[in-house]
């Protein structure tokens, strides 16, 4: 049924043509405020979606109004105080007035600004690494929640590709990065002031590997974490694999190996088991098992654990929900959110970058997503603002994306795999 929708859909969006912002309309990551889970936060295709309601309702937050340009956040950090962070890859922005105007740390001056971590229990406490290319870059401390920064004495001539604390030890910090084929893994345990430098010696068959990228610290161990590699294999393709190392990062070992790029993974309190998204798969690894591709979600999957509960990223156009939760490990899924729920533009004061800048966007994103026009933002070009009608998700404004090519690949992608068989899993 699902599959006939998108074909339906394909035939509505084929003649759309291609927004500044371009791409299926997705999220992308999920967060909630420290010590507020009223206020939850997504990372979306067009900028950022936000409730302040325990996520009853989600409300836009234009890419325009944050104007991060096409360097678009992975992840967001939420403070206790309210303030909003994010790195994009090239610059950290902040929000001081919960999203509704955004501006650039002046602190990095031309250092891309590619990963950002939080202390465990202490939000004023911040670390972010650069990552600019063919540059030294550096590992940056904040001790009063990113108002200033101070570097590290960890330099190198390499992109700084991610950098976690252990929750369990918050000394314990660990630094990911690559420069060509040369990846890097390093590790402090005194709170950055000192650096052990890690090399790897990888097996055979990931020989050339590249882009690695520290993935996450296990909850209950500051030695056991998770990295992910990227390599081609011997067909050609590109394979991802994700090492796990039980000994503080001086060795590796594969646990999971597959053609998706991976989005993230999350690890639950005892640190037994992780949770693996990509693009298209999600997969659960228990201690001592392999990793299990699970049913759901399929198609732009994203995963974190809060407490006992896990949440995670999905396709509204694959099956129906953005957003969705899950108390058995991942094994089912309530369905929290879907893209045609938005209930329009984040509400902000008049004046700030949010309402001014997003308020006249909306209509078109509305059609687009199959939401309704909010009550408060009437569509200027139909008679008394009266709301055009619920396009269910195909509407393609003059203007927008065109969604068909992406609808299409989805479909055989989805076919593709099975007639490839499941991914390897090591």
């Amino acid at each position: 049924m699902a599959s006939w929708r998108l074909l339906t859909c394909l035939g509505v969006l084929s003649a759309a043509s291609v927004h500044a912002h371009g791409g299926l309309m997705e999220t992308q990551s999920y967060t909630a405020r420290r010590g507020h889970p009223e206020d939850q936060l997504m990372s979306f295709t067009r900028g950022a979606l936000i409730s302040r309601d325990g996520g009853g309702s989600w409300r836009w937050v234009c890419a325009e109004a944050m104007g991060y340009g096409s360097w678009q956040p992975e992840g967001y950090a939420w403070l206790s105080g309210g303030d909003i962070l994010a790195a994009t890859g090239k610059a950290l922005l902040r929000s001081r007035d919960g999203g509704c105007s955004w501006a650039l740390s002046t602190a990095f001056q031309d250092a891309w600004v590619s990963a950002l971590a939080e202390h465990p229990t202490n939000d004023t406490l911040l670390y972010a690494a650069t990552g600019r290319p063919a540059v030294t870059n550096l590992l940056y401390r904040s001790e009063d929640g990113g108002e200033t920064w101070k570097p590290t004495p960890l330099s190198r001539e390499a992109v700084f590709s991610a950098v976690r604390v252990a929750p369990s030890d918050p000394k314990r910090l660990y630094l990911s990065g690559w420069k060509g084929y040369e990846m890097y893994l390093f590790r402090s345990d005194d709170e950055g002031e000192t650096w052990e430098d890690l090399p790897q010696a990888f097996p055979w068959w990931l020989q050339g590997a590249y882009d690695l990228k520290l993935l996450s610290v296990s909850p209950a161990n500051p030695d056991v974490l998770w990295v992910r590699v990227s390599s081609r294999g011997t067909a050609g393709n590109i394979l991802y694999t994700v090492l796990r190392s039980d000994d503080g990062g001086r060795t590796l070992t594969s646990v999971l190996e597959q053609e998706d790029p991976l989005v993230n993974m999350d690890v639950s309190a005892d640190g037994r088991t992780a949770w693996v998204a990509t693009y298209n798969h999600f997969f659960r690894g228990r201690e001592g098992e392999s990793f299990l591709e699970l049913p759901l979600p399929t198609g732009n999957a994203c995963v974190t654990r809060m407490g006992d509960v896990l949440y995670a990223c999905g396709s509204t156009w694959v099956h129906e929900w953005a957003l969705a939760r899950s108390a058995d490990e991942g094994t089912s899924w309530e369905p929290l959110f879907s893209l045609r729920e938005v209930q329009g533009v984040h509400e902000c004061p008049a004046g700030t970058p949010v309402r001014e800048r997003c308020s006249s966007l909306w209509p078109q994103l509305a059609e687009q997503l199959g939401a309704p026009l909010s009550p408060a933002q009437p569509d200027a070009g139909t008679p008394d603002g009266e709301a055009p009608p619920k396009s269910e998700g195909c509407g393609a404004a003059a203007g927008s994306v065109g969604m068909a090519p992406l609808l299409l690949l989805i479909l055989m992608r989805r076919g593709w795999r099975r007639a490839e068989g499941r991914p390897r899993l090591r």
